[in-house]
C-alpha cells in the first residue's frame, strides 16, 4: 500500500509499505477514505516528539470502510463505514471502565502516561496512523463508531479528535452562563472550542492568534472577538485582555496552541534546547490573563517531562488548572447530535483537500500557514 512516512524533521514522503494485517483477534483493517492532518501532527513533523522513528506513518484523525475483520470482533463487519477515535483503548481496564479512555493502561506499553495513539511516535505505542491507504485498528469493538447512512465521511471525520477535544476543553473550563472565554489559538481546535463555549452559555468569546487570516476565519465561523497578538504588542496580550474585561481578566482561558506557541523568546529558546518540553507561551499568558479564581484549561499538546509553568501565580490567584488528552469515545454520540442539529458544521473548516500523494505539499502548506490553510484533509481512497 501507499502511506505517508516520516524521513526526518520537516521531511515526509509517500512510499510503499506492507499492507497492515490482522495481528490480534479483536483487530480490523480499515480502508481509509478520509485522513486529516492535525496541528499536533506538526509537532511530529518538526521533530519535537521523542522517539518518532524514520518510517513511521502519521495520522490519528481518519475514517473509512472495514475491509478485514478479526475472529473475535462482534460489532463490525466488512463494509461498515466507521470513524475512529485517536485514543486506542481496551475498554476493560480500570481507566476505560471509568470513561478515561485517553489513559488506557493496556494499549501503550511504552510508558505509564497515556494510552496508545495512532501515528504518534513510539512513546504512544508505535502504532501506524491513518495517513495511508489502509490501517490496522486494534480493540475494534471498543473504539470505532459506525457512520450513520445519511451522513458522509466529512460530516463526522473530526469526531476522531479535534471536535471532542475542543468540547471537552470547554467542559473542563466550567463555563457559566454569561462568562467571558479567551481562547489562545485560532486553529481548528480553537475554532471548535469557541463553538463549544457558545453552546455552554458563554457571553463573550475572544480568540487570540498571530495570523490575520485565521482570525478573519474565526470571526466568520465562530462569531468571536479577536486579538492579533503582534498588533497588540507581543507582551501586551495579557493587558489587552484585561482592558476588554473591566481589568479583571477572562473567566476562562483555554490554551489551544500547545508546545509550538510563538510570542516568547525565552520559551522558544528553552523549548528548542530541550530545557522544557516545547514553548509554553500560550499557557503562561492564559495563567497571567485569567481573572482571580478563574479557570485555565490546557488542551494544546505538550510532551513530558516538564514545562516552565508559573505555579506561584496559579496558587496565589486561586486558579483552577485542568488539562487532559480527550476521552474521545465519551463525547462522540453527543457531538453527533450537535452536528445533526446544525449547531456545529465541522467540515466547514476544511480548506484544503488532496490525494495521499499530495501529503508532503499539504504538510508544508499547513506548517507554514500558507494559502489560507485552516484544515487539510487527505483522500487516500474513494468512498
Amino acid at each position: 500500500m501507499k502511506a505517508l512516512t516520516y524521513r526526518g524533521p520537516s521531511w515526509v514522503k509517500v512510499m510503499s509499505k506492507p499492507d497492515p494485517r490482522i495481528e490480534h483477534p479483536g483487530d480490523v483493517v480499515l480502508r481509509v477514505v478520509r485522513a486529516a492532518i492535525c496541528g499536533s501532527d506538526l509537532h511530529l513533523y518538526h521533530g519535537l516528539v521523542p522517539d518518532t522513528r524514520v518510517g513511521s506513518t502519521f495520522g490519528h484523525e481518519f475514517a473509512g470502510v472495514v475491509e478485514e475483520v478479526g475472529p473475535a470482533v462482534t460489532t463490525l463487519k466488512r463494509g461498515d463505514r466507521v470513524v475512529v477515535p485517536f485514543n486506542i483503548s481496551c475498554g476493560a481496564c480500570f481507566f476505560c471502565q471509568r470513561g478515561f479512555t485517553s489513559v488506557c493502561d493496556r494499549s501503550n506499553t511504552a510508558n505509564e502516561i497515556l494510552s496508545g495513539v495512532y501515528g504518534y511516535s513510539h512513546t504512544t505505542g508505535g502504532y501506524d496512523g491513518g495517513q495511508a491507504e489502509y490501517v490496522r485498528v486494534p480493540y475494534a469493538d471498543v473504539g470505532p463508531m459506525k457512520i450513520p447512512d445519511d451522513m458522509d465521511y466529512e460530516d463526522v471525520l473530526f469526531l476522531s479528535d479535534i471536535l471532542p477535544t475542543a468540547y471537552q476543553a470547554a467542559e473542563m473550563g466550567s463555563i457559566a452562563q454569561g462568562d467571558t472565554v479567551a481562547i489562545f489559538g485560532a486553529g481548528p481546535v480553537g475554532l471548535f472550542a469557541a463553538k463549544s463555549a457558545w453552546l455552554m452559555g458563554a457571553g463573550r468569546v475572544i480568540v487570540i492568534d498571530k495570523e490575520a487570516y485565521r482570525l478573519e476565519f474565526a470571526r466568520a465561523y465562530a462569531r468571536v472577538e479577536t486579538i492579533h497578538y503582534e498588533d497588540a504588542g507581543r507582551h501586551d496580550v495579557v493587558g489587552r485582555l484585561r482592558k476588554m474585561t473591566e481589568n479583571r481578566g477572562p473567566d476562562v482561558c483555554i490554551d489551544a496552541v500547545g508546545c509550538e506557541a510563538s510570542g516568547s523568546l525565552l520559551h522558544k529558546l528553552t523549548g528548542l534546547a530541550r530545557l522544557q518540553a516545547g514553548a509554553a507561551t500560550a499557557l503562561l499568558w492564559a495563567v497571567q490573563a485569567v481573572r482571580r479564581a478563574g479557570h485555565v484549561v490546557a488542551i494544546g499538546v505538550y510532551g513530558p517531562p516538564w514545562n516552565l509553568v508559573p505555579l506561584g501565580e496559579l496558587m496565589n490567584k486561586g486558579i483552577t488548572l485542568r488539562a487532559a488528552q480527550c476521552n474521545v469515545k465519551r463525547y462522540m454520540p453527543h457531538l453527533l447530535e450537535h452536528i445533526r442539529a446544525g449547531r456545529i458544521d465541522p467540515k466547514a473548516i476544511i480548506t484544503h483537500r488532496g490525494p495521499l500523494d499530495a501529503a508532503p505539499d499539504l504538510y508544508r502548506t499547513f506548517a507554514r500557514k500558507r494559502d489560507g490553510c485552516i484544515k487539510p484533509v487527505l483522500v487516500p481512497n474513494a468512498a
